[in-house]
């Protein structure tokens, strides 16, 4: 078991005939059944070609109806990414992953917007995202596979880097980890930390989490007071920013702190009266989870 994603997960990539989705496409390929996994892309001017063997459709609806796609990873550029996620989203999709860092807040406003209106049930993670691994299994995304390995601790994080960071402190300790998710640093995404959370606590296979979050917006908040009624699993918390000048934009476009809401300090202490383990030091995510699996 996973979430989100596993070996039968099958994908089209959108941007595959760009250097960066060539690059990406490659290595996620190559990456345990990836092979399987990864089985059409999108371009509509060169549809009919291949890239490497994996053939090239003029659409994602194209796609899923002759190589059957339920799963997109977008690495189009930032002015035309939108309309990328739409045509996924409107092709009925389970599932789509947006890489691309940069898309107009305004263009995902409307996506949101859409997706409400036209009551779309496609589950987005990003954009601005690493993407989403089940290790030993299948990775869609920027993230290296090789630091990562299968187990039962679960990862969600705001930050790609630190989704690393995590992973690769678990792997010091010999912890593997059932799915990663990298959920994107941008105001207006997809899914968020609670959403995320659900699945893991529902997962058979994941027995603990580590829940990654960034100065700017309630979204860590959230997922801790339904953490604090409803998760039957240990949480590690980390917040990214506690250094963080209030009103400075700090690298993602979401982490900005307004009104005095949406401090590293101000996240941390809810999440740790809703009973998540908070750790304020970046090295000590791994060190922190493997106390909690102790005490379990």
């Amino acid at each position: 078991m996973s979430i989100l994603i596993n070996k039968n997960t099958r994908v089209v990539t959108q941007g595959i005939t760009g250097k960066t989705g060539q690059f990406h496409t490659r290595m996620s390929r190559d990456y345990a059944n990836g092979r399987n996994c990864f089985v059409a892309g999108v371009n509509p001017k060169k549809a009919g070609e291949d890239f490497e063997g994996i053939p090239i459709y003029a659409s994602v609806k194209d796609a899923k109806q002759k190589a059957g796609v339920n799963t997109s990873v977008i690495y189009v550029p930032p002015p035309f990414a939108a309309a990328a996620i739409w045509e996924a989203i409107d092709a009925d999709l389970d599932l789509v992953i947006c890489i691309t860092e940069g898309i107009p807040v305004r263009d995902m406003i409307e996506i949101k917007d859409r997706m409400r209106k036209h009551n779309k049930t496609s589950i987005l993670v990003g954009p601005n995202c690493p993407g989403v691994i089940t290790p030993d299994e299948i990775k869609i995304g920027i993230m290296p596979g090789h630091i990562h390995k299968k187990g039962r601790v679960g990862v969600v994080s705001r930050s790609g880097t630190l989704t690393y960071e995590a992973v690769g402190q678990l792997m010091e300790l010999g912890i593997g980890q059932s799915t990663c998710v990298g959920i994107g640093g941008d105001p207006v995404n997809g899914m968020k930390h609670i959403d995320v959370m659900k699945l893991f606590n529902d997962d058979p296979e994941t027995d603990a989490v580590i829940m990654v979050g960034e100065i700017g917006g309630a979204d860590e908040e959230t997922a801790a007071l339904w953490v604090k009624d409803n998760m039957k699993k240990p949480v590690v918390g980390f917040i990214a920013g506690v250094t963080a000048p209030a009103g400075k934009r700090m690298g993602h476009a979401g982490a900005i702190i307004s009104g005095g809401k949406g401090t590293a300090q101000e996240k941390l202490e809810v999440m740790q009266a809703c009973g998540i383990k908070v750790t304020r030091n970046p090295a000590e995510m791994g060190k922190t989870l493997k106390a909690i699996l102790k005490q379990a």
